[in-house]
């Protein structure tokens, strides 16, 4: 018997010279490719690529402008996401669009219409039949849970079992793995290996290069909303990708390092917390310090120690000197110490109001006189961050829940930087943001180095830290591993040290 490649496969769903037009902009142009059963399809590029406008033309979101989308070879009008599902495209957002308040069986069966006698939901079937998709994703979730009660990765099983409910064949994944650590990440690997060996197609759209070459069989790269190639992903590399992408070589992503040590701005003495058993750092002016460290190693605590967001069990925090261990968060941001939250939309941002609000809000005083803001002197603050950081909006009044996650991040940089601070703590600043944005992430924390910053980057990437920083600092279960020079680590040092107890 012979055995059919899924290259060779007929494709389950296509596309040929498909566009979208926006007015008299055209943001997705002449795509033209095919999705097999029993395939990953990884799909990349920037924010702004055209992804995800192709992937809502796919599943019946939006109508395409021109080409079509062909379903089993015939042509097909997806005039909404039920004619979709109907034809076993379902896509999975990367805002799950679950209802916490509700168990695991009633919202993987949400929308579907399963009466039981007089038109009652028949709630033993609804259980039986929920675990029963549960299972073939060897998954066990309690049904009587609330999913908001839920893990993210439970939470996430349940959005695929409610898209094998409507015998989807096609599955689209935006960002899937955005909220899920390295061990829930595998776990869902695991599935998704699973369900393509069984024969779906998948399509997966992810920022994060390393997930793709773990998982996915071909990658498709776009680029200003043009199809740039689609290769086997054994036939591609991570500087491949990045350059099809971004149109420059990998290699430049990061801006060179610093020739020489500063003075030492920010000292960090035998620090305690819920995590730290007693770490002790020094970021100097004109350098960038990096922390390494597994999930929950006190990498987070860290910061927010330092910038007075959580109170020190111990120890002590000395800016150029002066102790300010037990300053509040308001006392360090005024003494120079400004911090970049992981969770920058629910940390860093207020999602409803505009650019201009969010950059104003960290800086009252300086844009007020008497407590009376001033507009002009708030626009023209607004208008000049904006340009000098290049983030991409309609306008200043635009609001940030509007723009793309390298946006956002953008304007939280935005509103600390209007303050000059002389610690910059950064906690993964470039999570969920395309490589394009991140390298002019990296050049800016680059510049404000360059300018006698001291900057200190938790981040979850080791690439990105033997990238971009001077010395990384690595952290284990809450005590220093270790020290060591950027340029002279490789990421197998690093997670040695990951593992290790002391220096």
């Amino acid at each position: 018997m012979t055995m059919t490649s899924p290259h060779d496969a007929p494709a389950v769903l296509a596309t040929r010279g498909i566009s979208k037009d926006y007015g008299p902009v055209r943001v997705v142009s002449d795509i033209t490719l095919e999705f097999r059963p029993g395939s990953i399809h990884a799909l990349l590029g920037e924010n702004g690529a055209g992804k995800s406008t192709l992937i809502k033309m796919l599943s019946g979101v939006i109508a395409p402008s021109a080409g079509r989308v062909l379903v089993d070879g015939e042509p097909r009008q997806l005039r909404s996401v039920r004619d979709g599902q109907a034809l076993g495209v379902v896509a999975l957002p990367q805002e799950l669009s679950l209802v916490p308040g509700l168990a695991a069986a009633e919202n993987i069966y949400l929308g579907m219409r399963r009466d039981g006698a007089r038109g009652l939901v028949h709630r033993r079937r609804l259980d039986r039949d929920a675990a029963a998709q549960l299972e073939r994703l060897g998954q066990r979730i309690p049904l009587d849970t609330p999913v908001g009660e839920l893990s993210a990765v439970q939470q996430t099983m349940i959005a695929l079992a409610r898209a094998l409910a409507r015998d989807a064949r096609v599955l689209i994944l935006d960002e899937p793995t955005a909220a899920l650590t390295d061990t829930e990440t595998e776990q869902l690997f695991a599935v998704l290996r699973a369900l393509r060996d069984a024969g779906t197609a998948i399509i997966y759209v992810s920022h994060r290069l390393e997930e793709v070459f773990a998982l996915a069989d071909t990658a498709t790269v776009m680029r200003n909303g043009r199809h740039v190639w689609t290769k086997p992903i054994g036939e591609t590399d991570t500087d491949d990708v990045v350059a099809a992408m971004i149109g420059r070589e990998h290699g430049q992503v990061y801006p060179p390092r610093a020739e020489a040590p500063g003075e030492p701005v920010l000292e960090v003495e035998e620090l305690r917390g819920h995590t730290l058993k007693g770490v002790s750092i020094a970021a100097a002016a004109g350098r960038v310090l990096g922390i390494a460290g597994l999930a929950g190693s006190g990498r987070s605590e860290l910061l927010k120690i330092i910038a007075g967001a959580e109170r020190a069990q111990g120890g002590a925090v000395r800016l150029a000197g002066a102790d300010v261990t037990r300053a509040s968060l308001t006392a360090a941001m005024d003494a120079g110490i400004a911090l970049v939250p992981e969770e920058r939309r629910s940390q860093g941002l207020v999602m409803g109001d505009t650019i201009q609000s969010n950059i104003a809000l960290a800086n009252l005083r300086a844009l007020s006189t008497l407590g009376v803001m001033r507009a002009a002197r708030e626009r023209a603050t607004a208008e000049r961050r904006a340009a000098e950081l290049r983030i991409k909006a309609t306008s200043i009044r635009q609001p940030v829940d509007e723009l793309s996650g390298g946006n956002q991040q953008k304007v939280v940089l935005a509103k600390y930087l209007e303050r000059a601070p002389r610690v910059l703590l950064l906690d993964e600043p470039t999570r969920g943001i395309d490589i394009g944005t991140k390298a002019e992430i990296y050049q800016l924390i680059r510049r404000l180095a360059e300018a006698g910053v001291a900057v200190i980057v938790v981040s979850s990437e080791i690439p990105e830290l033997i990238g971009l920083a001077d010395e990384i600092a690595v952290l284990h279960e809450g005590r220093l591993a270790g020290t060591v020079p950027a340029a002279e680590s490789t990421e197998e040092s690093i997670l040695h040290l990951c593992y290790r107890k002391t220096a």
